[in-house]
């Protein structure tokens, strides 16, 4: 890789992380907003560490493993930090169920935000399908079925894959709809300073699942991964401690971080089925995708 693509996909993890976490970092700072000053500055600090080190590090490991589980945890964690281009590409030929399980969770995330979430709507037709929501669960299934359908001729662990996919969302979706209540009750709660920044940093880790898996569009190198969404973390804690009101007035900055993760998960399951997408596609979009709702918000 030369340094231009280095710093193109290491921003481009950074400016997904961080918009895909704006609503964590709103909700975090509700929570954050009824404890002491010493509390927020150990949660800036080491908060940041924990969600770099550990989430950001840790799950990309695990997920590589389960993507090769022949190689077993050691050898996932060696292919997993290494920059050897041979290891990188042969991590890559063996990933095609990583690849299409990863796609498959990102586009029904999409798909859940578009007919079902309340939103501001930024472009046209987000009105029509939101007044449709009844029709997520139907498109949903079918293109979950005709995903396994053409995947069952390659092989059956690339089916399973998919269906491994939709299974994670569905998951971490119950996981996210709990947690986002809990947060709000935990504002004015009497419980202690510790408590709370200890439930944040348990529910940081599932909310950073969007992330790490959108993060194998950009690259398959983790060390990459790892200081992309390393910063994209550090941006979401500043975020959160002291400009969080300034970020939940750019209005349509969430339509962009959701159609991002649909060309992400786009580009996962093309990956998934075999078609090559230049790595400099997905920070691009990104940027591009990012920056057109960013001007929609101005």
């Amino acid at each position: 890789m030369t340094v231009f693509s280095v710093v193109l996909t290491i921003l481009g993890l950074a400016l997904f992380e961080t918009i895909s976490s704006l609503d964590n970092a709103v909700i975090n700072a509700t929570v954050l907003s009824g404890i002491a000053q010493r509390a927020r500055r150990w949660f800036l600090l080491w908060g940041v560490l924990f969600a770099v080190f550990v989430v950001r590090g840790l799950l990309p490991w695990i997920i590589v493993w389960f993507a090769l589980p022949g190689i077993g945890p050691w050898g996932a964690l060696t292919a997993a930090l290494s920059s050897d281009p041979r290891v990188v590409e042969a991590v890559k030929i063996s990933a095609p169920p990583l690849f299409l399980g990863g796609g498959v969770f990102l586009v029904l995330l999409f798909l859940h935000w578009l007919f079902l979430e309340p939103k501001r709507y930024g472009v046209p037709g987000e009105k029509f399908f939101f007044e449709k929501g009844f029709w997520f669960y139907a498109v949903a299934s079918v293109l979950l079925a005709e995903t396994v359908w053409l995947a069952l001729p390659r092989s059956d662990l690339l089916a399973f894959a998919a269906v491994f996919g939709s299974t994670l969302f569905f998951i971490t979706h119950g996981f996210k709809e709990n947690a986002e209540r809990k947060e709000r009750q935990l504002a004015g709660s009497p419980i202690s300073d510790v408590a709370k920044i200890l439930y944040l940093e348990i529910i940081d880790m599932t909310f950073s699942i969007d992330g790490v898996l959108g993060a194998f569009a950009f690259t398959l190198s983790v060390p990459l991964i790892i200081a992309g969404n390393g910063l994209g973390a550090v941006i979401v804690r500043q975020l959160t401690v002291g400009n969080v009101e300034r970020i939940k007035g750019y209005r349509y900055l969430k339509n962009g971080a959701m159609y991002s993760i649909l060309f992400l998960g786009v580009f996962m399951v093309c990956d998934g089925f075999g078609a090559r997408i230049p790595q400099w596609i997905s920070p691009l979009v990104t940027f591009a995708v990012v920056g057109f709702f960013f001007a929609r918000s101005l």
